[in-house]
């Protein structure tokens, strides 16, 4: 496997032509599904598998999990801030710096597993509530200079859950854990 297939095994995100109501039903329920697939993938993990790197260079698979509860909960927020207000600018933050804080490096990921599982269950029932002009609502992102469709951002999430998913499940493969 390549350094690319390591950073992207599932690709990179690309929205769908054609976001429908079905398309949308889908990805609200890799996000409702995403805790306790994450969950049966790490739980068992030692600290020294935990502290493994998914590829040269990259985070660690405990970095990755603390990193998912942390942009998680910022997804919430923003959605929650789109649907709030208008066409609301929505605070960046600066996940690498954040996935080299001491909590992101060293402790265990209990905490984040129960924090991706309360958002995510909260996030879930916010977004099965969605009516056709919510999902045409848009917050303003500065650091990508865009503005998103919450019905792009609801893919995006669901593309980042298989995504990081995907390091861990690719990286126990390459390990034969």
């Amino acid at each position: 496997m390549n350094i690319e297939q390591m950073k992207y095994p599932i690709g990179k995100f690309k929205l769908p032509d054609m976001v429908t109501s079905e398309v949308i039903g889908k990805f609200i329920l890799v996000i409702e599904s995403f805790p306790a697939r994450l969950k049966a993938e790490v739980e068992k993990l030692t600290d020294e598998q935990l502290d493994t790197p998914y590829r040269p260079d990259g985070w660690t698979i405990r970095q990755v999990v603390n990193h998912l509860a942390d942009s998680h909960m910022n997804g919430l927020i923003r959605h929650k801030l789109l649907l709030t207000e208008d066409k609301p600018t929505i605070k960046p933050y600066m996940e690498d710096r954040w996935a080299e804080l001491v909590d992101s490096k060293t402790m265990p990921i209990a905490s984040a597993l129960q924090i991706l599982d309360g958002v995510h269950k909260r996030w879930t029932i916010l977004l099965k509530s969605l009516s056709d002009s919510d999902l045409k609502r848009i917050y303003i992102h500065p650091e990508h200079a865009k503005e998103f469709q919450l019905e792009e951002s609801i893919a995006l999430y669901a593309w980042h859950c298989n995504h990081h998913l995907a390091h861990i499940t690719e990286l126990k493969k390459r390990k034969g854990w």
